[in-house]
């Protein structure tokens, strides 16, 4: 299994102020040339292992709006890695409305094999009151040419933006699935110090979703696109040092563990359905799981259990098995031993 080894080009390239974006802040990265680009991968080169396995992605800003002669610039530089065996595969995140046919021989050329696209919403209503100046069709167009020219795709989307409700989540789910990207990531939308969503937040126009919600909408996104394929590869901020520090996140469902949560609450759906699905009874439930799902299941705090088992219909235990993502549930009528 390789290593992504990021380099961050905060906000580098971006035409737009997102309302919600401050780029060195999420980041963590206050430079963009070149050199702090050779730095950021010289960091990583020091304690990780040769691999073609490995890959070096360009986030934070968005690569494909930087002079071409920048873009070609970063794209040596990582040229230069994958000479020396660290690297094998190069990946990009940029804009949908930075997406062309010179862009994409560049990106070829240079042996780009991912391409991520800030989609954050297909509303066209959400997108405009976000700022972020383009519009679901460029973003369809967009993973069009990119699944035309043999680039694996991915699609990044934010729950909690101004004006989205569970309608607009719902439509955006529907045509994210007919996008059939390969890869999707997923955050919570979080006030931002210094961000015009900051001055909304201050001035009570915005409300940030409650990290219980954030979970439920996250975890409608995720179910639906990994039910139809789609592989969501993150949910949530990275928990960097700088975005934690004292004052930078301001308001909104952050949450050092978030991915962990939506998945714990996943569990806590599926078992409590088969829970209501038994007849008239007490029973004792056995979960059989692989060690590494033991907290996700339980939930934080055994919030999970403590659900389950509230109503007193079920007792539940808790069995460690194979070392593999399947999980066995055993019941037995109390009423019958």
């Amino acid at each position: 299994m390789g290593r992504i080894i990021p380099v961050f080009i905060p906000h580098a390239g971006c035409p737009h102020q997102c309302v919600f974006c401050n780029q060195k802040t999420i980041s963590g990265q206050k430079e963009r040339g070149i050199n702090a680009a050779r730095a950021q991968i010289e960091k990583y080169a020091a304690w990780t292992k040769l691999s073609a396995e490995n890959e070096l992605a360009f986030y934070g800003g968005s690569f494909t709006a930087l002079p071409m002669e920048f873009q070609e610039e970063l794209l040596n530089l990582a040229e230069q890695y994958r000479k020396k065996g660290l690297i094998g595969n190069i990946r990009i995140s940029t804009r949908p409305d930075y997406i062309d046919e010179t862009i994409l021989a560049l990106l070829r050329k240079h042996g780009v094999k991912t391409v991520e696209l800030g989609a954050q919403s297909l509303d066209d209503k959400v997108l405009a009151e976000a700022e972020r100046g383009h519009t679901g069709a460029q973003v369809t167009e967009a993973v069009k040419l990119l699944k035309a020219e043999g680039f694996i795709v991915g699609l990044q989307f934010m729950v909690g933006l101004p004006r989205e409700d569970w309608h607009s989540l719902k439509e955006t789910l529907k045509q994210a699935i007919a996008l059939k990207p390969s890869i999707a990531r997923i955050y919570p939308l979080l006030v931002i110090r210094d961000t015009p969503l900051a001055e909304s937040y201050a001035d009570g126009k915005y409300s940030p979703l409650t990290l219980d919600e954030a979970v439920e909408q996250t975890f409608y996104l995720y179910q639906g696109l990994t039910e139809n394929g789609i592989k969501v590869i993150r949910m949530g901020l990275q928990p960097d040092s700088e975005l934690c520090q004292e004052g930078n996140i301001l308001a909104g469902p952050f949450h050092p563990s978030f991915g962990e949560l939506v998945k714990s609450y996943g569990y806590k759906l599926a078992i409590q359905k088969q829970i209501e699905e038994l007849p008239v009874g007490k029973y004792e439930m056995i979960i059989t799981h692989p060690p590494n799902l033991a907290s996700i299941i339980r939930g934080m705090h055994k919030t999970n259990l403590k659900f389950w088992e509230a109503d007193g219909r079920v007792k539940i235990k808790f069995r460690e098995g194979p070392e593999f993502n399947t999980i066995i549930i055993c019941h037995k009528d109390k009423n019958t031993i």
